[in-house]
């Protein structure tokens, strides 16, 4: 009886190890085939002119040139607003907007998550539910906010009116729940004032969720674009979302547009790649009760 226990036990040990390699195999098949995009766009930004409208089209670029990164600083040799301005404003909206997004949105799940006052359940059915709708329903109220508050033109405009981040708050409060109250009391019977709670304690715990938040809300404020159409008149504090949108050109500024694409997306690419563990251990968490 014991050998055939141990027969049966090697042979569903063996099944287990087949159908795990094949799980691995089909899994990673679908991984290359969704990088099949990324690879096509940074192949396409090194191809020279002639590749680019070359048919049948080839994958991968056969003579490699960084001419269409030179056209795309020729784009506005001519022009009064040059290339590094628009990417230093792009540096500087992306870098402010995270830093004050991941501020408000930490400030507001920390009393949701870790405080019991008046008003509390219905704030954050409101949160949630504000999760619901698009950019598109709020434009017309939106408009008439930031212009009452004078942000049109601004640096501001590209920030201020992104910190209601309701995703944000959501993921970090559900986040900060999973860290045990007893936490927060012991360092209240050590002596340690609420300020002092959220940032030795919260903050320094929701570093995973907070690089989440950042991956999250990266892509749309570094290609960021609606907004330099609509608020902003000064060419020089428009963004290099808005000035890769206007390149065009037809045929002779194909290859500049092409290595505008991999421009945009590379960035966002990299954060996530670093950051990925985070981002996973995240969404595990968030979802526990």
């Amino acid at each position: 009886m014991a050998q055939v226990d141990l027969d049966y036990l090697k042979r569903a040990k063996k099944r287990r190890d087949v159908s795990g390699k094949a799980i691995a195999i089909v899994l990673g098949i679908f991984g290359l085939i969704s990088l099949l995009p990324l690879i096509y766009c940074f192949s396409t930004a090194f191809k020279p002119l002639d590749e680019l409208f070359l048919y049948p089209p080839r994958f991968f670029a056969m003579k490699p040139t960084l001419k269409n990164f030179s056209d795309l600083m020729a784009v506005t040799a001519n022009t009064t607003v040059p290339f590094s301005r628009y990417l230093f404003n792009t540096v500087i909206i992306t870098v402010g907007y995270l830093f004050a997004m991941i501020l408000v949105s930490t400030m507001a799940c920390y009393p949701l998550s870790k405080h019991n006052f008046p008003g509390k359940n219905i704030m954050f059915k409101t949160i949630t539910t504000a999760m619901m709708f698009v950019a598109a329903a709020t434009a017309v109220p939106s408009y008439l906010i930031i212009n009452a508050l004078h942000l049109p033109n601004t640096y501001f405009v590209y920030i201020i009116p992104g910190l209601a981040n309701t995703t944000g708050v959501f993921l970090l409060k559900q986040f900060l729940d999973q860290v045990p109250n007893e936490i927060f009391e012991a360092g209240k019977i050590d002596g340690a004032t609420e300020w002092q709670l959220y940032t030795k304690i919260a903050i320094p715990l929701m570093r995973n969720a907070q690089a989440t938040i950042i991956i999250l809300s990266f892509g749309g404020i570094w290609g960021e674009s609606g907004t330099a159409a609509t608020y902003i008149y000064d060419e020089q504090l428009r963004t290099l979302g808005w000035f890769m949108g206007t390149i065009g050109g037809g045929l002779a500024r194909a290859g500049a547009s092409a290595a505008a694409s991999l421009i945009m997306i590379l960035p966002t690419i990299i954060m996530f790649v670093v950051q990925q563990s985070k981002v996973m251990d995240t969404m595990a968490h968030s979802g526990i009760k």
